[in-house]
Formats: C-alpha cells, structure tokens, sequence
C-alpha cells in the first residue's frame, strides 16, 4: 500500500512539474545590448563593466539635470529596490542598479553623487568622456543629443531602464510606465 502511495505522489510530482513548463526566455535574449565599458563613479573612482560582475544589474541612461522623467523613473527604480529590500532582501542583495549620464558636461562624480544618493543608498553613479558615453550608450542601444533651451540645453535621451543578468547579458526593460511594485516584481520574476 506503501509503494503504491509512493508512486501516486511520484506520478502526481511529475505531472505539476510538467505543467509548469519550462522557464520562458527571456525578451532580450540574443539582442546586441551592453558591453565593456570604463567610466568614471560618483566617488571619483575608475569602474568597469566586469565590476558588477555577479550582480544583476539595472541600467539607466539619464542626466542629473533632467526636469522630469529622469528623476522620475530613478525614484520609481529606488522605491522598487526598496521594495525588495523588504519583500525579498536576497534578491536585492544580487542587484546594482547604475545610472550612466548623458551629460557629461555638467554631471561630475560630486553631482552624481548628490543625485542618485537620493534614491538608494547602493545605486552606482558612472560618468566619463563624451567619446566614452557615445560608445556606452551605443552598445546599451541608447540614443542622446543635446538640445538647446534658452540659455541653457536639454538632452533628449531613450527612456529605458534594462535587467541584465549577473553575466552581463540583457533580460528585459523594466515597466518605467508602471509604478515601483510593477517594477519590483518584473526584476523578482528573472533574478535567480
């Protein structure tokens, strides 16, 4: 009678795990998005791609002086790791979210700094020469120019905030249009 139960719950194991299929692939799988890059931090320090190595990564492309959606979409992503710092700490523990400027010009290490301080503590500020951000921003799929206004300029930038895996290779865009849970359980969704 044993046995037979055993087999029962055996046959029963299968059949969930075959329902559950297999793990969907990923949107992004296979795209041409990221690569090696060394840029400058908000603490002044040389970073490399192959720093965040092992690390999930979330990766912005935006500036410091950006009157509306940069600040926006940053206080969403810092909410969301907030979220998971409390929901699922060892999921936010596998991440780095990093804010790469398009704006050179005016966002040094010190600006940085002071900007992405104020949405996470852990948040990685990069900075670099406008050769180095061309060629970042090429390789993460990301178009940017300045654009005057008044006496000063804009930058108009794409709006996309990419899931890399801990390889460096691209996932997903997270939902920048939803609020911070939305974007907090697309990242649990993939990270393992």
């Amino acid at each position: 009678m044993i046995r037979i139960l055993n087999c029962v719950a055996a046959f029963a194991l299968l059949g969930v795990a075959a329902c559950s299929g297999p793990t969907p692939e990923p949107p992004l799988a296979g795209a041409r998005i990221g690569g090696p890059f060394t840029l400058t931090d908000q603490d002044g320090k040389p970073r490399q791609e192959s720093d965040f190595a092992g690390k999930w990564r979330i990766v912005y492309f935006g500036y410091t002086f950006c009157p509306d959606i940069c600040p926006t979409d940053m206080l969403k992503l810092g909410q969301a790791v907030k979220l998971l710092d409390q929901s699922d700490p060892r999921i936010s523990a596998k991440l780095a979210t990093i804010f790469i400027s398009v704006d050179p010009e005016r966002d040094t290490p010190a600006v940085l700094k002071e900007f992405v301080g104020q949405f996470h503590p852990r948040f990685t500020g990069l900075t670099g020469s406008l050769d180095a951000i061309n060629k970042v921003a090429k390789d993460y799929a990301v178009a940017f120019r300045k654009e005057p206004a008044g006496t000063s300029y804009l930058i108009g930038h794409t709006q996309i905030a990419y899931l890399m895996d801990a390889d460096g290779k691209p996932i997903t865009s997270l939902p920048l249009e939803k609020d911070a849970q939305a974007i907090a359980d697309e990242v649990k969704s993939w990270v393992r």
